[in-house]
């Protein structure tokens, strides 16, 4: 499997429904997944998820976005031929005119060579303490290595960009 690649300024766009499942998805989200159009359009959007991608992140992000915020999480995701890709996400929830959540709406970009150093090491600790001790451990070293990193996970996040 190989990593695939793709250009700074070109943006991953897709939005999903409140149950996750892919209502679009732009032409660079369907060449990097490796999907048709037909295929992904109704499918969940976890038909992407990386298995190296730790579940306590996925967590923090449908926890936060449910709860109505914004929030920006690197993610490893996986092509159809087993291909992957990295991103830093942007995922927002759109509302309806009376303040309802309708679906969430993610923009995702490359991410610096910087923050994938710190990333890919991080997630492979986080996957590990999952296999010992399931959720609770994997939530447990997150929860103490953002406290030692200032104690917010955005401003952990934002700052590798840089």
């Amino acid at each position: 499997m190989k990593e695939l690649s793709f250009d700074t300024n070109e943006p991953i766009v897709s939005k999903t429904d409140t149950k996750g499942r892919i209502t679009y998805g732009n032409e660079l989200f369907l060449r990097l997944a490796g999907y048709t159009e037909t295929e992904l359009l109704g499918a969940p959007h976890n038909i992407i998820r990386h298995p190296d991608m730790p579940r306590i992140v996925f967590k923090l992000l449908w926890d936060t976005v449910q709860a109505g915020r914004e929030i920006y999480a690197y993610v490893i995701n996986r092509a159809k031929n087993g291909d992957y890709y990295w991103v830093l996400a942007n995922v927002t929830p759109s509302f309806d005119a009376k303040g309802n959540i309708v679906g969430y709406y993610s923009v995702r970009r490359r991410p610096t060579p910087h923050a994938l150093s710190v990333i890919q090491p991080f997630y492979r600790e986080l996957l590990a303490a999952e296999k010992r001790g399931g959720m609770e451990a994997s939530a447990q070293l997150f929860e103490q290595t953002i406290s030692q990193k200032g104690g917010r996970y955005d401003q952990f996040i934002l700052s590798l960009q840089a």
